[in-house]
């Protein structure tokens, strides 16, 4: 790989939410702005996605879930366990959302590396939707690519703080798409799916025990399955400041799992789609630094790589 890799942006990544929403939906048009103010990526830099339609999600979700998202006609006690109010521009949202990781997968499959400034969407099940996730992304991704045939393999590695229970109900059946979800044990949801890999660590877990349970579990499992491509969630609430997280995780803890991470995928030369996952705090430029460790990582690993 000698090019930069490709930062995928689209500006409905950002839409309005209620005042005082806890999800800070604000922060994906703030990462952008970030990583172009600290000069990390120039401007004109990053891909736009097309958005998914309504065929494409089907391919995962069910017929009946993503019409009612389509017609706005979602109960109130499904919007409750979605945790977002629907409208028409949050389901722009969500197909833009969901194009960026799907754009994402085919750069990295051309590349060896890319990464989305969205994604992540792990809560989403095949026929709801919860957590702050209306469709799942990588799911979604997944079955558009293998229906192709571009892809018959896949490695998702999910190191949001929160177990990514929707991906492993969409694939739990299926060996060739592996799901490892290294999680706080004590954190949403409190009820769990079974992931192909499931490592729950204890809440206040820091850097040395967490990257010990990284630098041991990702390079084995990309040497053993050799996936076409891996799916990396790299979200950011474990770290230590996290509202919603409860690990212990510092800035340089999370720079050193997102390297390792990138570092074994070009290792093992498996491409690499990188998503953000969660990550909660008032502070947006905070955050939105948080959240950009990702496409350091990234920018500074092909970097390595020339």
């Amino acid at each position: 790989m000698h090019d930069t890799p490709a930062i995928i942006f689209h500006p409905d990544y950002t839409v309005p939410l209620p005042p005082g929403h806890r999800f800070p939906i604000g922060k994906f048009g703030r990462i952008r702005e970030v990583l172009l103010a600290d000069g990390v990526i120039a401007p004109g830099a990053w891909r736009t996605p097309v958005p998914v339609t309504e065929a494409e999600l089907c391919r995962a979700h069910t017929p009946d879930y993503v019409a009612s998202i389509f017609n706005l006609t979602l109960d109130k006690k499904a919007e409750r366990r979605l945790g977002l109010p629907l409208s028409k521009a949050l389901v722009r949202r969500g197909c833009a959302a969901v194009g960026g990781t799907l754009l994402t997968a085919r750069l990295a499959l051309e590349a060896g590396l890319a990464c989305n400034i969205a994604g992540g969407s792990h809560h989403a099940f095949p026929g709801h939707g919860a957590g702050f996730c209306l469709f799942n992304d990588v799911a979604v991704t997944i079955r558009v690519l293998a229906e192709e045939s571009t892809i018959r393999t896949a490695l998702v590695i999910d190191f949001d703080v929160h177990q990514g229970d929707g991906t492993a109900a969409f694939f739990k059946d299926e060996p060739a798409f592996f799901t490892f979800s290294l999680h706080c044990e004590a954190n949403y949801p409190p009820t769990k799916e079974v992931s192909d890999l499931d490592i729950g660590v204890p809440a206040g877990t820091g850097d040395e025990v967490y990257l010990s349970v990284v630098r041991s579990h990702v390079a084995p499992l990309i040497n053993e399955l050799k996936p076409d491509i891996v799916f990396y969630n790299a979200g950011v609430d474990p770290h230590v400041d996290d509202k919603l997280g409860k690990l212990a995780l510092s800035d340089a803890g999370l720079r050193a799992r997102d390297d390792h991470v990138i570092e074994c995928c070009l290792a093992a030369g498996v491409p690499l789609a990188g998503v953000v996952g969660g990550g909660y705090a008032d502070d947006l430029d905070i955050l939105a630094r948080r959240h950009g460790t990702l496409h350091r990582a990234a920018i500074g690993a092909a970097a390595r790589q020339k």
